[in-house]
């Protein structure tokens, strides 16, 4: 597949029509770039430090927090620290799959020199040195925990999967969306929190800075992408995509973690995902991507679709309800 230059394109049914200015996206990408370019962070000297010993996330920031469970100062402890530990993998993993996204997208670029390019190479940057970062927390966690869906046939789907997202920018692009607001929220919530480890609080502050300026890339682009996106790609948007998203969710704290501290794997994440502090938590941290959709013109208040409403605790107008 090949990505081409956005072109004029009449909107799709269930689609808000929206005039497309490349002039002033192209504008606030080099702001961007300029932005980036300015505040180069290498983490391995302005990030020093080492996770501690003790509990790394307080107790209320914990996935089974409210689900009463009758856990000992070292399971929460334990837990803390797999937990940390499950979310870097996830992100790690996720960063990866944009990193090929993007590099993709320059490939097919029939014009190296569109601004565009150059913020995916600091991006591509940037995400390099998050992951660097993320793997020091690792060799400090050590977390022992097995996914359970680590397995042959799974992995064979996943990179199917990841096969055909990559060369889908619409796609790629409401995934993106996806995958830097839920651990944007995460990572708000442990920084602002007195009783995060010192180091996870510093690594959390220094990944939100740049990770605003990708979020900011990512919206501005959306509408243009969005323009150019083929008929299937646009359904994957609206029903697929809200169905990858609330898994990649779900799973940013997977199974195994509990069975680390003795629970019940899968019975413990099941309550632990539909518990209502995780649920609100989910709903907030999804509702600014459908906001980002509806503003590029990919949904339209009034049909939202269900998978979306299931999502972010909507109604068809993307109001909370």
């Amino acid at each position: 597949m090949t990505i081409t230059e956005p072109s004029a394109r009449p909107s799709a049914p269930g689609s808000a029509p929206l005039e497309v200015d490349r002039a002033a996206v192209a504008a606030k990408v080099r702001r961007l770039s300029s932005a980036a370019a300015k505040r180069v962070i290498e983490p391995d000297v302005d990030v020093p430090g080492h996770v501690g010993d003790g509990q790394l996330l307080p107790d209320d920031l914990l996935s089974v927090s409210g689900l009463d469970l009758d856990l000992t100062a070292e399971q929460r402890r334990v837990l803390s620290r797999e937990e940390v530990g499950s979310i870097t993998n996830s992100g790690i993993a996720f960063e990866a799959v944009l990193e090929a996204g993007f590099a993709l997208e320059i490939a097919y670029r029939s014009d190296m020199t569109d601004p565009r390019v150059e913020f995916l190479l600091h991006e591509i940057g940037e995400e390099t040195r998050h992951q660097r970062l993320f793997i020091r927390m690792l060799h400090d966690i050590r977390p022992q925990a097995q996914h359970p869906l680590d397995k042959r046939l799974f992995r064979f789907f996943e990179r199917l999967g990841v096969g055909q997202v990559i060369r889908r920018p619409a796609v790629l692009y409401a995934l993106v969306l996806g995958g830097e607001e839920i651990p944007d929220l995460f990572q708000k919530r442990a920084s602002e929190h007195p009783d995060t480890d010192p180091f996870v609080k510093a690594v959390n502050r220094y990944h939100r800075q740049e990770e605003a300026r990708h979020l900011s890339y990512a919206r501005a682009v959306l509408p243009e992408v969005w323009e150019n996106a083929p008929a299937v790609d646009r359904f994957a948007v609206r029903r697929i995509v809200p169905r990858i998203i609330q898994g990649m969710f779900d799973l940013i704290v997977h199974p195994g973690v509990y069975e680390v501290i003795g629970l019940p794997g899968w019975d413990t994440w099941k309550q632990a995902k539909a518990s209502p502090n995780r649920v609100a938590l989910r709903h907030e941290a999804t509702r600014p991507v459908l906001g980002a959709l509806i503003d590029a013109g990919a949904i339209r208040k009034g049909r939202v679709p269900r998978p979306w409403r299931q999502l972010c605790g909507v109604d068809a107008h993307g109001e909370q309800r």
